[in-house]
């Protein structure tokens, strides 16, 4: 199976402009951001949607949510708000199969989402 792009920027073999990483998550700015602060963090481990996370794999999608935090405060949008997202399969707005989570902020947020 062919590497997907979350992979593909892991392992260094295309840019992106990086914001965290440690080893078992990574945190990049969007290429099509749809706000001001708009970052993916994606565990390195590949796990394709929500539905194929694992019993095993709890303490790593709490590490993301942890991540969101952390970057939420660091980007200064902590206190004024921001949105977290995981789109799952075609019809949820996913686009790549590796499971990443939207930090999304720096200006107001509608509701619903569309």
């Amino acid at each position: 199976m062919d590497k997907t792009l979350f992979e593909k920027i892991i392992d260094r073999e295309i840019p992106a402009e990086i914001v965290f990483e440690d080893d078992y998550v990574i945190a990049f700015n969007d290429i099509d951001p749809k706000a001001p602060i708009h970052i993916l963090i994606v565990p390195k481990k590949v796990i394709r949607s929500i539905n194929d996370i694992g019993e095993n794999d709890k303490d790593l999608i709490g590490k993301m949510f942890l991540v969101a935090r952390n970057l939420a405060k660091e980007k200064g949008i902590d206190k004024s708000g921001f949105r977290t997202i995981f789109n799952t399969n075609d019809d949820g707005g996913q686009t790549v199969y590796h499971l990443h989570l939207h930090l999304i902020g720096g200006r107001q947020m509608n509701w619903p989402p569309g």
